[in-house]
């Protein structure tokens, strides 16, 4: 479900969106609008759930952290029971970044970073398969990200009727 979203909004939120820490003050003036109103619409677009979180993002290589996979991971048995408990697992697991349930031969697609190769197989060991819910994973290891971004791309949403 959509909602309801004019221009000023689509900027305000292009603008948090590339760089959360501007002041109201800052977004206001680049939108046009005095400081009030501008507040008014970033607490609108929180209430409504459109803005979710505002974070800082780290460089995963300079933490240390720059052995990346993505892990298909097929479940022995996909029963409701064992989805959720393999989603609770996920959940406590710091290296993994991100988890998608998804179509086809597998049930999820994971991001997972690690400190090398050995911390990777660890995880895999002694987290992962230790579950005793999954049949086969499937890791692919990142060589280099030509293109990352939590941007939401906001230039081919739908126009609002107006």
């Amino acid at each position: 479900m959509s909602v309801e979203l004019d221009s000023v909004d689509l900027r305000i939120l292009d603008l948090l969106q590339r760089d959360a820490s501007l002041s109201i003050a800052e977004v206001a003036e680049r939108v046009g609008l005095s400081s009030s109103p501008a507040w008014r619409r970033i607490e609108r677009l929180k209430r409504i759930g459109v803005i979710t979180k505002q974070v800082t993002l780290l460089d995963y290589e300079k933490l240390g952290l720059g052995f990346e996979v993505f892990a298909s991971v097929k479940l022995q048995l996909p029963t409701r029971d064992n989805l959720e408990k393999f989603e609770v697992a996920v959940a406590g697991w710091p290296e993994v970044v991100e988890c998608a349930t998804v179509t086809g031969a597998v049930d999820y697609m994971l991001r997972v970073v690690a400190r090398d190769m050995h911390a990777y197989d660890d995880f895999l060991r002694d987290k992962m398969l230790a579950l005793g819910l999954v049949s086969d994973v499937q890791s692919r290891i990142v060589m280099r990200v030509p293109k990352r971004t939590t941007a939401a791309p906001l230039d081919i949403m739908p126009e609002s009727e107006s």
